[in-house]
């Protein structure tokens, strides 16, 4: 028979691997967002070199597009409820990142700049201060 201390830590390790196991079910549009976030972060990190920049950048378009495929053939996504679900079909530019980038015929970087507000001129002439 097993003592109170037994049975108590056998709920824990019962509840917490069920919890894991909830955590681990992603979605195909939370797998998106994940692989979209990468990317953004591969544009904006300021450590990288150019040159690194780039084929860290065509790494992510390609998973990012592999992705977007996933999201675009469910059909179960139409049916979904879920506020990421509608935002994700309202903002399909920001959404479908890659594939939003080649219909418009513009590098997935500055779809994504022009998509938050910002373009290449508009950074460009921007210069480095201190706001008082």
């Amino acid at each position: 028979m097993m003592n109170k201390t037994t049975l108590a830590k056998a709920v824990i390790l019962g509840g917490a691997l069920s919890f894991l196991s909830m955590m681990a079910m992603a979605g195909p549009l939370e797998n998106l967002e994940r692989e979209r976030a990468h990317l953004v972060r591969v544009m904006i990190d300021p450590s990288l070199v150019p040159a690194e920049r780039q084929s860290r950048l065509e790494q992510a378009t390609r998973r990012l597009v592999d992705m977007e495929r996933m999201v675009i053939r469910d059909k179960d996504l139409a049916k979904t409820s879920s506020p990421a679900a509608g935002s994700a079909l309202t903002n399909y530019d920001l959404t479908f990142l890659a594939h939003a980038s080649v219909e418009k015929g513009v590098s997935v970087t500055d779809h994504w700049l022009n998509g938050v507000g910002l373009s290449t001129p508009a950074l460009m002439s921007t210069r480095m201060g201190r706001r008082w």
